[in-house]
C-alpha cells in the first residue's frame, strides 16, 4: 500500500482564534521563479525578472448569484489571490439570475457562459444541469472534455475544489489527477457518521479524494471531523480558519435605538440553522423583556414556522422580517442591533459571528462544531443547543447590561487583528507551493493503488471507473488535441507593488545604459 505523500507532520495553518497570528508552519514556501541562465548580470536579471504567478482554478457548484458561507469564502479567497498576483478562475454551473422569480422569468434570465466579476474574476458558468439545492447532476465523464478544455485554455497548473456536497468539486479532483495536475480540496461543513446520507457522502469523498494532494479545513473541529469521516492521512490535512473583510463591517453606534434592545438574527431559515429553537426563544424573551425586539434577516423553508409563531403570539410589532438580505446590505442591518443571536445546530465555522463582532455586536451562540474557535469568551456567550440555555444566556446579556459595556470599535479592531483574508490567502498559497513543487505527481498505477484502499468492493469499482476514465482521456486527447486549443495569454498576473517595482527598476537601468530600450525597459 502506498502512503499518502504530504507534509512531514500533521500541522494546522492559521491556528485558533487567539493564536492565529503566532502559529508557525513547517511548510516553507518554495520560490516559483526558476533560476535564470548564467550570464554576467545574473543577479541583476533575477531582480528585473517579472514575478511569476500561479494559475488556479477554483471549482464548486455553489457560487454567485447564490449567497452563503461557501460562496463568500470562494469570492473572498479569489479576490485576495488576485491581489497577491496570481491568476484565478472559477468554474461552476449555470445559474438563474433571479432565484425568486417565476419559472418563465427564470428561463429568460440565465447566467451561463463566461462572466467577469469585480476583481476581475473570470467565472465559467458551465452548461451543466443542476439537481436539488443547486448541486450539479453527476456525470462521471460527460463534463471531462469541457473541464479539460478550460484548464488547457487558461493554462491552469492547480485545481482547488470546495465543499463535500459539490458534484463538480468531487469530479474536478478526479479529473485533475488524470490530467496530471495537483489538486487541493477545502472542506466547509461537518457531517455525521450514523445516517445514510452521511455514510454515502463519506464513502464518495474517500474515493474521489484518494488522489488529492492536500486538504484544507476551515476549523480544527472540521479537520478532526474530516479525518475521521474519510480516514485521511492527517499529515496532508491543514486547518486555515475563515476570515472577514472588516472594512465592509464598520460599527455605527448612531444607527442604534437608545431606549430598546435589538436582537439580530441573519441566516438561512432552515432546520440546520436552528430555526425551531428560535421559535421557542422569541416568545419567552418578548414576554420577559418589554424593551427587546427581534430583527430577522434571511429566507428559507422554516420561515413559515416563524411567521405562524409571531401571529400566534401577537408579536407583529416586536419581530421584523427582512427576507433575504444581500451581502452588501448585511452591515446596514447589523449596525442597528445590540446582540447577535446564532442558533445553528451544526457549524464548522460561523462567518456571521465575525461579521457581527466586527460591527460591534455582542454574540450569543450555540456551542456546536467549530463555533468555540471563532470568538473569545468576552465577545460571545456559548450555549447548549436548546431553548432554555439560549434564553438563559440572552437574558444574562440583557440583565447585566453587557451591550452598554461593549465598545463597538474595540470589538472591530480585535476582529481586524485576529482575522484577515489576506492571511488566509497567503497560508493557502503556501500549501499551493508545497503541492506544486515538493510533491511529485502520481502515476496511473499509483492512482489505482490509492483507489484499491477504498474498500474490497468499492475499491474494485473505483479501479474499474479509473481505468475507464484513463482510456476516455486518451480518446479525448486524440479527438481534441491540445495544440488545437487556443491558450489565453497571461496578462497582469503580478501585484501592483511588484509590477511598479519591476517597472521602476527597468526605467532606472535604461537610464544607466544611455537610453537603451532593451531588457526590462522594453518588456514594460
Amino acid at each position: 500500500m502506498l502512503t499518502r505523500r504530504g507534509a512531514s507532520s500533521a500541522l494546522s495553518l492559521g491556528g485558533s482564534r487567539m493564536n492565529h497570528q503566532n502559529n508557525d508552519t513547517t511548510i516553507h514556501t518554495t520560490s516559483i521563479i526558476p533560476p535564470s541562465s548564467s550570464s554576467p548580470n545574473t543577479k541583476q536579471q533575477q531582480q528585473l525578472q517579472p514575478p511569476k504567478s500561479l494559475r488556479i482554478a477554483l471549482v464548486c457548484d455553489f457560487f454567485y448569484p447564490r449567497l452563503g458561507g461557501v460562496e463568500m469564502h470562494i469570492w473572498s479567497l479569489s479576490q485576495q489571490l488576485i491581489r497577491l498576483g496570481h491568476k484565478v478562475i472559477i468554474i461552476t454551473h449555470a445559474y438563474n439570475n433571479s432565484p425568486s422569480a417565476t419559472t418563465a422569468k427564470r428561463r429568460k434570465s440565465k447566467r451561463t457562459g463566461v462572466r467577469y466579476l469585480p476583481g476581475p474574476i473570470k467565472v465559467y458558468y458551465c452548461p451543466i444541469l443542476p439537481m436539488t439545492d443547486e448541486d450539479a447532476y453527476p456525470s462521471f465523464t460527460a463534463t471531462l472534455p469541457l473541464f479539460r478544455w478550460i484548464l488547457i485554455r487558461e493554462g491552469i497548473n492547480l485545481v482547488h475544489a470546495h465543499q463535500a456536497t459539490s458534484t463538480m468539486a468531487n469530479e474536478a479532483v478526479v479529473y485533475a489527477a488524470e490530467l496530471g495536475l495537483p489538486s487541493v480540496y477545502t472542506d466547509h461543513s461537518l457531517f455525521g457518521f450514523d445516517d445514510v446520507a452521511s455514510l454515502i457522502l463519506n464513502r464518495v469523498l474517500k474515493t474521489t479524494l484518494s488522489t488529492v494532494s492536500s486538504v484544507i479545513c476551515v476549523s480544527h473541529t472540521c479537520r478532526d471531523n474530516f479525518i475521521m469521516r474519510v480516514n485521511m492521512d492527517p499529515s496532508i490535512v491543514h486547518a486555515i480558519p475563515n476570515a472577514v473583510d472588516t472594512s465592509k463591517f464598520i460599527p455605527d453606534p448612531s444607527r442604534r435605538v437608545k431606549d430598546r434592545i435589538k436582537v439580530i438574527v441573519i441566516s438561512r431559515l432552515v432546520y440546520r440553522k436552528g430555526v425551531d429553537l428560535l421559535v421557542g426563544i422569541i416568545p419567552q424573551i418578548c414576554s420577559k423583556y418589554h424593551n427587546v425586539d427581534f430583527i430577522i434577516g434571511g429566507d428559507g423553508a422554516k420561515r413559515l414556522a416563524l411567521e405562524e409563531m409571531v401571529e400566534r403570539e401577537r408579536l407583529q410589532d416586536r419581530v421584523d422580517f427582512l427576507g433575504a438580505v444581500p451581502h452588501d446590505k448585511v452591515r446596514d442591518v447589523l449596525v442597528k442591533g445590540h446582540v447577535f443571536l446564532n442558533c445553528s445546530l451544526t457549524e464548522s465555522f460561523c462567518i456571521a459571528l465575525l461579521e457581527a463582532a466586527s460591527c460591534g455586536l455582542f454574540a450569543v451562540s450555540t456551542n456546536v462544531g467549530g463555533v468555540p474557535e471563532v470568538l473569545p469568551p468576552d465577545m460571545a456567550f456559548l450555549s447548549e443547543p436548546n431553548v432554555s440555555s439560549l434564553v438563559q444566556n440572552l437574558s444574562r446579556v440583557i440583565d447585566e447590561n453587557i451591550t452598554t459595556q461593549v465598545n463597538p470599535f474595540d470589538f472591530h479592531n480585535r476582529v481586524k487583528q485576529m482575522y484577515s483574508w489576506r492571511r488566509v490567502a497567503r497560508d493557502t498559497v503556501t500549501i499551493y507551493n508545497h503541492v506544486l513543487y515538493k510533491q511529485p505527481r502520481l502515476t496511473f498505477l499509483e492512482r489505482l493503488n490509492r483507489y484499491v484502499t477504498v474498500g474490497s468492493v468499492a475499491g474494485l469499482v473505483a479501479c474499474i471507473l479509473a481505468v475507464t476514465l484513463h482510456f476516455y482521456v486518451m480518446l479525448v486527447e486524440w479527438m481534441q488535441p491540445r495544440e488545437n486549443i487556443d491558450v489565453v495569454p497571461d496578462i497582469g498576473l503580478c501585484s501592483e507593488k511588484e509590477l511598479s517595482r519591476y517597472c521602476e527598476n527597468g526605467r532606472h537601468d535604461s537610464v544607466n545604459n544611455d537610453g537603451d530600450d532593451g531588457g526590462a525597459g522594453k518588456k514594460n
